[in-house]
């Protein structure tokens, strides 16, 4: 409990909120009595709240004193107790969430003395206007049918406000999962189309959510593999950045593992990494879903878990607000210092699940508390926790994203974590995320949480390069043709790539980021090249022919708060080594990107099977520290079981039709 100096014309005010809190916690600090008694005879309210039909007792539900600040919240027995009020008649009300709102007028305190009532609330009328306290603060809301009080268990350090009523909610009864369909990048020839543009991916949501499928014995929809998310999960060994630059850019050619008439192109990005004194103090806003879709074990309950690990991560200079939102949406702790870690905890407990889902008013509420508290050039970022669910106020994915990259201005950047099963909204979060300059993650399991929240924590929080583009240049004397193997929702226009209007990709501090091209070799012959034009000839340079150059990588990207890019480019010599000399990251890459096409059904995917995978994984293990490998070499034995135990044993099963 804070001690505030008490001035005349704040006391009555200080007095009620220090009554509201004793109430919550069963007892009146005893140095405060004779300031709370001085000038008033008082009396008690005391009473039960109960269920009409059932007669069953209702905790948590807001007992108000109208006209005045004091209140108190009813307990696990529906019992409730309003002390130190001063001697009158007052009109008492009460209000849950799902229930009618009801009052006692003319309820009489008579000095030292209790007068006891009983209320028996009714189930709610559909579009009923009830009052809510939000952080102390009373606010009219609409109640939808399916609403939930968002007030939690009473705490020492609660007053009227935080926490999430657990109420019934209906399991879903058919799976509403969605996915935006993807049409796999197709080949181009290098006369016609010399350029390939497309903006970087650190979003690794896919790879998590394929898990879960497996895990579950059941391979995942088509379009739920994003290829380069699977193959951007991992980290890679690749060369550290040099002296001022944000990032390195390693290259590698060998054979096409499925296709050995091919090659393979292995381009690599590393980003800087962060020592512990060049990090930014962060401003985060917890944005989190607690709507009736998140009463579900790998929901709510994980997502708690989730952010305990990082709250156990913050720094002093760190601060945190949390957000929810049911059918509204509310701010239950107000920005917080780093060094306060029980507090914000505690505020994490006290979340329960209810009601319909106003993501778009919990969006416009975190962005104005991350406004509010904003840390000039720190980090600045609201971490969303969901399954994607909205469907109250703004809801559609055009107007959140519109509403999003008005925001991004401000220098505020969005993570996106994904939750739970049946309802979950892939495209719709990825999109929020990449329009929002953040990132995508899928939390299946508490390890998950673990690796975006606490291994690679900097690398989720701390963006050191934005609207990062990508143009890789062929050399036609080299190169016949070329496939970008995934990035197909990231792909560019040629002209993109110098337009610094234009929305691209953020690199996180230590990410790696990784893209493969599938290429066949090019004529490398004499004379002239025709392209079966009728009004011109295409000619490929005496320089092109000589050149031992295939390609040329060249990268456009921003500071984190800057407006004006830098490029910075690379050369790739036709230079190709055996499969087997190639490095680690190489083959391991290639089996990650084999195993997507194979989940996809991909036409591109050639002779790769799932023995061949397992091949190239084992043997390019390398240092695998958290054992992400060993694992994903476990998922491919389990995609050969749930294959075979097809009757037929010619592809697992799927999960419903994509969405």
């Amino acid at each position: 409990m804070r001690h505030h100096s008490i001035q005349s014309k704040a006391a009555a005010y200080i007095t009620a909120a220090i009554l509201i809190v004793a109430t919550l916690t069963g007892g009146i600090n005893r140095a405060l009595t004779p300031i709370l008694l001085a000038g008033a005879q008082t009396g008690k309210i005391s009473g039960t709240v109960v269920e009409n039909k059932t007669g069953k007792p209702l905790p948590y539900a807001n007992v108000i004193i109208v006209g005045t600040k004091y209140g108190a919240m009813t307990l696990e027995d529906g019992s409730f107790l309003i002390a130190a009020v001063p001697a009158g008649r007052y009109t008492v009300k009460v209000m849950m969430m799902g229930y009618r709102i009801e009052e006692k007028k003319e309820v009489e305190v008579v000095a030292g003395k209790t007068v006891k009532i009983e209320f028996r609330l009714q189930e709610e009328i559909v579009g009923q206007t009830q009052e809510i306290i939000v952080g102390g603060e009373m606010k009219m809301v609409e109640v939808k049918d399916s609403d939930r009080q968002f007030f939690g268990k009473p705490t020492k350090d609660m007053a009227l406000g935080g926490g999430i009523i657990r109420r019934p909610y209906p399991p879903a009864e058919y799976n509403t999962e969605e996915y935006e369909h993807i049409n796999d990048n197709r080949f181009l020839g290098v006369i016609a189309n010399p350029l390939s543009t497309f903006s970087i991916d650190v979003d690794v949501a896919s790879y998590a959510n394929m898990r879960r499928f497996i895990n579950n014995n059941q391979y995942p929809y088509k379009d739920a593999i994003r290829i380069e998310e699977l193959i951007n999960y991992f980290d890679y060994d690749y060369e550290k950045p040099g002296k001022g630059e944000p990032f390195s850019i390693n290259l590698e050619l060998s054979e096409c593992p499925w296709n050995r008439d091919h090659r393979l192109v292995h381009i690599g990005l590393r980003g800087e990494e962060l020592d512990e004194k060049d990090r930014r103090p962060s401003n985060l806003v917890f944005l989190l879903d607690v709507s009736g879709s998140m009463d579900q074990p790998s929901k709510l309950p994980l997502l708690k878990d989730a952010f305990r690990l990082l709250v156990n991560q913050l720094g002093q200079d760190d601060q945190v607000a949390i957000v929810v939102y049911a059918g509204t949406a509310g701010l239950v702790l107000p920005s917080t210092r780093g060094s306060q870690k029980e507090k914000i905890l505690e505020a994490l407990d006290r979340l329960r699940a209810g009601g319909s889902t106003a993501g778009g008013e919990g969006i416009r509420l975190a962005y104005e508390v991350a406004r509010e508290n904003l840390i000039k050039d720190g980090n600045n970022r609201i971490i969303l926790a969901t399954d994607g669910d909205f469907n109250v106020g703004i809801s559609s994915s055009s107007e959140l994203i519109e509403f999003i990259e008005k925001k991004r201005d401000d220098g505020i950047f969005l993570t996106v974590l994904g939750f739970g099963m049946g309802n979950y909204k892939d495209h719709r979060l990825e999109q929020l995320a990449d329009k929002g300059n953040g990132n995508h993650a899928y939390i299946d399991n508490i390890m998950e949480a673990k690796k975006v929240l606490v291994n690679d924590i900097t690398a989720t929080l701390y963006t050191i390069a934005k609207d990062v583009k990508i143009q890789v240049e062929f050399n036609p004397a080299k190169v016949a043709e070329y496939r970008l193997i995934g990035y197909e929702n990231r792909m560019l226009e040629t002209e993109d790539f110098e337009d610094d209007t234009k929305d691209a990709g953020e690199i996180g501090a230590g990410h790696t980021v990784t893209a493969l091209y599938e290429i066949v070799p090019g004529p490398d012959g004499e004379g002239e090249i025709e392209d079966n034009l009728k009004y011109q000839d295409v000619v490929i340079s005496k320089n092109a022919k000589k050149s031992g150059e295939l390609l040329t990588v060249n990268i456009r990207y921003k500071e984190p708060l800057g407006d004006k890019s830098r490029l910075i480019s690379k050369v790739l010599k036709d230079d190709p080594v055996s499969l087997g000399r190639s490095s680690n990251n190489f083959r391991f890459s290639a089996a990650v990107a084999m195993f997507g096409m194979i989940l996809r059904e991909s036409e591109y995917r050639g002779s790769a099977d799932l023995d061949s995978v397992l091949e190239l994984a084992r043997g390019a293990k390398g240092d695998d520290r958290y054992e992400y490998r060993s694992e994903f070499i476990r998922l491919v034995n389990l995609a050969k079981v749930i294959a075979e135990l097809r009757d037929d044993g010619s592809k697992p099963e799927t999960g419903e039709k994509n969405k």
